[in-house]
């Protein structure tokens, strides 16, 4: 659009925030001033239900109804539309999704060989003349055709005499429906939409010796829908829902960058069973704004008991060949786990990132690591990886390697022997739990360290080391193919 030129919308007994009376005479329109309630119900899945009572007049007989500010998400073929006062006579005709929304882009575009004026103001008298134009075109800028030439990027102000149909200033379900009774009626349309989603966030902060952790539940809401939904009655649903997944792109609204979170105060959520699924209901009402980040509380645990153990895990590659040095100063994992239940706990968890704090030597909390935890029912185990151990290292490498017996590639047998060296610098003794998974028929032939067999092809040790100090694994196994 060229700089000189200005778009003035003069739209002629056109309310904008009303009915679009011209476009539709017969329409009767609904905005969110007729709401009575609504209630959003939110999946994992970039999915929500939402049930939107109003209290609208109607005529007897059939009539056109403009629903505004539904959801620019919205799958049409969801929507549902009950009479809660006068359901008698009451039946749905026909339904259409207006989401071609009104700017003056869009304006123009629906004008395209139709006529508008220009309008011009002099400079030096402020007089005021108007000539009429067709529009040919507002590829790259406007072209008109005006009676006696065509100008492109003419000076001056557009204006348009007439709104084009189905061009809605905000995203309209319109209605055509029949009703038995005429006045104000009690309505409630329902439907599925997009642009509503919800994760879980924790935040951990663990005692000084680790032992124990403060843990405080978020669920973070983000309403991308294209409208905005006061005073909700909002339940969000943790689960995996199984969707079909429609070939044709939903429509989009706008893309807008996502804001910094509004913490919201509130208390901690309900939860409840929902066939294979969990509820948790917000016991009072919130607004969901249009492009806003928003953070309810979950919930809230105080000293819950943690273990921690360090992890040292292997591959099974290096039981099938000779492999001589397998690797220096290889890390060791570190991870925690706590139970759900007690202290707080007991709710199943929805999934969700976990993030842990410590305080350090002068008392300032310091991130050490965070993990994702999926839905963890209550009285399950939630087992983090915060990082890997910086004074706890391992050499490994394999010191033997011999083919005992076979012909063929499905009859092998081998024997394998390793030595791993745990190196512990820290100023206390800790317990490095070693995994090796091992392929095929497998035995321990020999071991410095007693080992468990955890599953049928894991082998594990727990190594303790000293404090400053070295402890050295060795083991010979035969695997048979």
């Amino acid at each position: 659009m060229h700089k000189h030129t200005c778009l003035a919308l003069l739209i002629v007994s056109i309310g904008l925030g009303g009915s679009f009376a011209q476009a539709a005479e017969a329409e009767r329109g609904s905005t969110l001033k007729d709401q009575k309630q609504v209630a959003v119900t939110i999946y994992n899945q970039d999915l929500a239900l939402v049930k939107d009572s109003r209290t609208v007049a109607l005529e007897s007989g059939e009539n056109a109804l403009a629903w505004r500010d539904v959801s620019a998400r919205i799958r049409p073929e969801t929507a549902l539309l009950r009479n809660q006062s006068a359901p008698k006579g009451f039946y749905l005709i026909e339904q259409n999704f207006d989401f071609d929304l009104l700017t003056p882009q869009k304006l123009l575009e629906k004008h395209v060989g139709r006529k508008l004026r220009v309008i011009k103001t002099n400079p030096a008298s402020g007089v005021e003349t108007s000539e009429e134009a067709t529009v040919l075109s507002v590829n790259d800028g406007v072209v008109l055709q005006f009676a006696d030439r065509i100008e492109s990027h003419p000076p001056g102000r557009l204006a348009f005499q007439t709104l084009p149909d189905n061009l809605r200033d905000r995203p309209t379900l319109v209605i055509n429906l029949h009703t038995a009774d005429a006045g104000s009626q009690d309505l409630e349309l329902s439907y599925l939409t997009g642009g509503l989603s919800w994760k879980a966030d924790y935040v951990a902060e663990l005692s000084a010796k680790d032992d124990r952790l403060d843990l405080n539940g978020w669920v973070t809401l983000t309403n991308q829908a294209g409208t905005t939904f006061r005073n909700a009655r909002l339940q969000l649903v943790a689960g995996d829902v199984n969707r079909v997944r429609d070939e044709i792109a939903e429509f989009s609204y706008k893309s807008m960058p996502m804001p910094a979170p509004a913490v919201a105060s509130a208390p901690r959520m309900s939860e409840e069973s929902l066939f294979e699924y969990h509820l948790y209901s917000l016991d009072r009402p919130t607004t969901l704004a249009d492009n806003q980040t928003k953070q309810v509380a979950l919930l809230s645990a105080s000293q819950v008991p943690v273990k921690k153990d360090f992890q040292l895990r292997g591959a099974d590659y290096y039981y099938r060949s000779s492999q001589a040095e397998i690797g220096r100063k290889l890390k060791v994992g570190v991870f925690v786990e706590f139970e759900n239940k007690g202290h707080g706990l007991g709710i199943p968890l929805p999934k969700g990132t976990l993030r842990v704090y410590k305080r350090d030597a002068a008392g300032n909390a310091q991130f050490v690591g965070e993990d994702r935890i999926d839905h963890t029912p209550k009285n399950e185990t939630v087992r983090l990886k915060l990082g890997d151990a910086f004074d706890i290292t391992a050499d490994k490498k394999q010191i033997d390697f011999q083919k005992v017996a076979g012909t063929g590639r499905y009859n092998y047998i081998y024997d394998a022997a390793f030595q791993i060296d745990l190196k512990n610098a820290k100023s206390e003794a800790v317990v490095v739990k070693v995994q090796e998974p091992i392929p095929g028929d497998w035995e321990v032939l020999s071991e410095s360290h007693e080992h468990n067999k955890e599953a049928a092809n894991l082998a594990v040790w727990n190594i303790p080391v000293p404090a400053e100090g070295k402890t050295t694994l060795t083991y010979r196994v035969r695997v048979k193919y």
